[in-house]
């Protein structure tokens, strides 16, 4: 890819040098050219004039010394005929070339001079100007000047050649630069290339069915199989096939943790509620000296069966969506509804521990007016996540404590906080509370320390958070962070 990728670079570096240098080249000829047109043509028109002055001997003679001097200083052949086409003065002009009679008839017939080609470093040696002698339509003469180009084109091989050499150090750093920017570019796209490679050969075979596309497109969005249709160059082709073969492994791995959920649920719970039943028929024959160690052990049973309801809650709110699909897209809800129903229903919990539940208060940027606030979560889930934190509340922050749930909306977050005024907990075990099986030192008896990992999850889950902090002089809250969207 790499080589493909400095070729590219390299054409369009060549094509940008030579768009430069190409005109460049032709102005210099051109600019060069017309230097030497002019000043030779300022000769011719001079030598013109002397001639059309030059009515006696003397002032042919005159003429003849000039142009005898102009051809010993420049080396430049200079021809002077009369009206009828006779020399006048010749310094080394051969009147019989063909090229020298053209020009001289031209002169006469008072023609316009045509343009002269752009020099190069290999054009003719020499350059013919011719000018009338003469005023308006009375033409005494001409006057042919051979210039010799061979400076003009000296100087413009030297241009050329400083150009072509600019040209090439601007090539050289444009691919040395290629190279920095290809290695620079490529550089991670190999090592992660590499890394899935590596990955994908320790995930299991994904199904064949991922791997193709169907002739049909699937009923549902969230199963539609992985394309394999792809451009671009074969290093890219392979990560993004080798890609695809992982991202299907891991939603057949998604697939098998939800089954194993489903088989573990099927398969542990019908043998706990068969033990239950066979103690429940065994009560009434448990003897006076045996009740206590019953009780206990239809208590474990019962902690078991809790702890299963649990890890199973647990694993369901920490198993990834479908694959393909957002499973909170679609989830929402009215946040103040659901904490006025949630507080309705533990009002009798609270009080019977010996609590009391402060106002509920709501604040929000609604312009003054009542308005639903609308999280990204769905009713059952946000239900759990504040059944949890108002259950920790009322089993632990002890007889007299009172706590107040607050709503808060903010453009994007709309924020939960659960805050009582109990015993709180040590500060070395708050980040500690959403893990799992923790469980606080002044926690009493019974739970399964899995009540808030499933809260965090399933806040997690829908994008948002869940936090404990600490309340001043004593206590603690549950601050729960959801996405906002509008009702």
């Amino acid at each position: 890819m790499r080589r493909r990728l400095l070729i590219v670079l390299t054409v369009f570096a060549a094509i940008a040098v030579l768009a430069f240098a190409v005109p460049l080249s032709l102005t210099a000829a051109t600019s060069r050219t017309q230097q030497l047109v002019l000043g030779r043509s300022g000769d011719a028109d001079r030598f013109a004039t002397l001639a059309d002055a030059a009515g006696s001997a003397g002032g042919v003679q005159a003429l003849a010394d000039e142009v005898g001097r102009y051809h010993e200083l420049y080396g430049e052949n200079v021809l002077v005929v009369d009206a009828r086409g006779a020399p006048i003065v010749n310094a080394g002009v051969d009147v019989r070339d063909p090229r020298i009679m053209a020009a001289v008839a031209a002169a006469r017939r008072n023609q316009r001079p045509q343009q002269v080609d752009r020099l190069t470093p290999w054009s003719d040696p020499v350059m013919l100007i011719a000018r009338p002698v003469g005023s308006g339509v009375q033409v005494n003469g001409a006057v042919v000047i051979e210039a010799s180009t061979a400076e003009a084109r000296a100087a413009i091989a030297r241009l050329w050649a400083v150009i072509v050499v600019g040209a090439v150090g601007a090539m050289v750093v444009f691919v040395l630069l290629a190279l920095v920017v290809s290695r620079w570019v490529l550089r991670p796209l190999a090592a992660m290339s590499d890394a899935v490679a590596e990955l994908t050969a320790t995930l299991p075979r994904p199904r064949p069915e991922v791997l193709h596309e169907p002739q049909e497109p699937p009923a549902e969005p969230g199963a539609a199989p992985i394309t394999r249709r792809y451009g671009g160059p074969p290093e890219v082709r392979a990560l993004a096939e080798s890609v695809d073969a992982m991202a299907a492994a891991v939603a057949d791995s998604a697939d098998a943790q939800r089954q194993l959920v489903a088989d573990t649920a099927h398969a542990m719970r019908n043998p706990l509620a068969a033990l239950t039943i066979r103690l429940d028929s065994l009560e009434a024959a448990i003897p006076e000296h045996a009740s206590a160690t019953f009780r206990g052990a239809s208590a474990e049973v019962d902690r078991l069966t809790a702890l299963l309801d649990a890890l199973l809650e647990l694993a369901v709110a920490e198993a990834p969506a479908a694959f393909g699909t957002d499973a909170s897209a679609e989830e929402r809800c009215d946040v103040v509804e659901v904490v006025a129903d949630r507080i309705d229903s533990w009002t009798a919990a609270f009080s019977a521990a010996g609590m009391t539940f402060g106002e509920s208060r709501t604040a929000w940027d609604t312009g003054g007016r009542d308005a639903p606030v609308g999280a990204r979560i769905s009713a059952a889930a946000l239900a759990q996540i504040l059944d949890v934190a108002l259950s920790n509340s009322c089993r632990y922050a002890g007889s007299g404590a009172r706590t107040v749930v607050e709503v808060n909306a903010e453009p994007d977050w709309v924020i939960i906080r659960i805050a009582d005024d109990g015993a709180g907990v040590a500060s070395g075990e708050l980040d500690k509370l959403t893990a799992r099986f923790f469980r606080g030192s002044g926690a009493a008896a019974g739970g399964t320390g899995l009540g808030l990992s499933i809260a965090h999850a399933l806040a997690k889950a829908r994008g948002g958070t869940l936090t404990v902090e600490p309340v001043l002089p004593h206590g603690l809250a549950v601050v729960i962070r959801l996405p906002a969207v509008s009702r």
